[in-house]
């Protein structure tokens, strides 16, 4: 039977459906990571990261509207790096807005949503799920 499977390691599908995204914090300095790590990269402490879900809404730091893409990726789409509350920066796609500039401002807010990552399937038939941006409205 086919399941569903996270297209990163640091998205989280429990057995009741809910999706999140994991961080590590590092207690020395406070610096955000996605996913596991045993050192922080900031300060260089070892041992001081701890998991934390991330929030699910942050601010829009910086886009590009992509126009060229593999094939079989519907273009334009636009590619974001959004600061998430409570730390944490993570880049990922927005949706729900046409892709033109005047749609989208330096630190607007957006959130976390999760989806089937465009009909992706891995070679036993699993679904891909993945997780996207929407303006906060």
């Amino acid at each position: 039977m086919a399941e569903t499977l996270p297209v990163v390691p640091w998205l989280h599908i429990e057995e009741d459906g809910a999706h999140w995204l994991e961080g590590m914090r590092c207690s020395e300095c406070g610096a955000m990571f996605l996913g596991h790590r045993e050192n922080c990269s900031s300060c260089g402490a070892r041992g001081s990261l701890k998991s934390e879900k991330l929030s699910e809404t942050g601010t829009l730091h910086a886009f590009s509207i992509v126009h060229r893409s593999y094939p079989g990726i519907d273009v334009p789409y636009i590619s974001a790096i959004v600061d998430l509350d409570g730390g944490g920066t993570i880049k990922g796609n927005i949706i729900n807005v046409e892709p033109q500039p005047e749609n989208l401002s330096f630190g607007m807010p957006l959130r976390v949503v999760f989806g089937d990552a465009l009909g992706r399937k891995d070679a036993d038939g699993n679904n891909y799920i993945s997780y996207f941006f929407e303006p906060v409205s």
